[in-house]
């Protein structure tokens, strides 16, 4: 991996307008414009967004509800993929999750997605279930917790 200073913080519109022309073709082509600039613009959305010299690499982001938060994306360049800046960014987000007193974290990901399942178990995330045909009405989703606050 190079040594690269990669540098994370709120994610904002201008951020995403940075990204817009190639957000699709070199990200992810689920997480188009539209949907994240609506994702940034509610109030309850956290988001973050990964940059090797101002150059956006990556941005994750979470929805909190009530005491827990759903993880809606952690998304890597693909030409900075494999060099953990989906590591960083997934400990950021616990990071905030801990910092707004969540007591858990929660996510779906896709059952092919061997890598991503990896990382969510590295960091201690636990499959509980299963939603069949989520993706596309094909690809089965897993359902994936974290606790983050350990019951007395």
């Amino acid at each position: 991996m190079p040594n690269y200073n990669i540098n994370i913080s709120t994610m904002q519109i201008k951020d995403l307008d940075l990204i817009a022309n190639n957000l699709e073709s070199d990200f992810d082509d689920f997480w188009n414009y539209n949907i994240l600039k609506g994702e940034l613009e509610n109030i309850n959305s956290k988001y973050l967004v990964a940059k090797i010299d101002n150059k956006i690499v990556g941005f994750a982001g979470i929805i909190p509800v009530l005491d827990e938060a759903d993880i809606s994306n952690i998304v890597v360049h693909k030409k900075f993929r494999s060099q953990k800046i989906g590591s960083l960014l997934l400990q950021a987000l616990i990071n905030l999750s801990l910092s707004l007193n969540l007591k858990a974290l929660n996510l779906e990901v896709r059952e092919s997605n061997i890598t991503a399942i990896k990382l969510y178990e590295k960091y201690g995330f636990k499959a509980y279930g299963l939603r069949k045909k989520y993706y596309n009405n094909t690809d089965n989703a897993i359902l994936m917790r974290k606790n983050l606050i350990q019951k007395l």
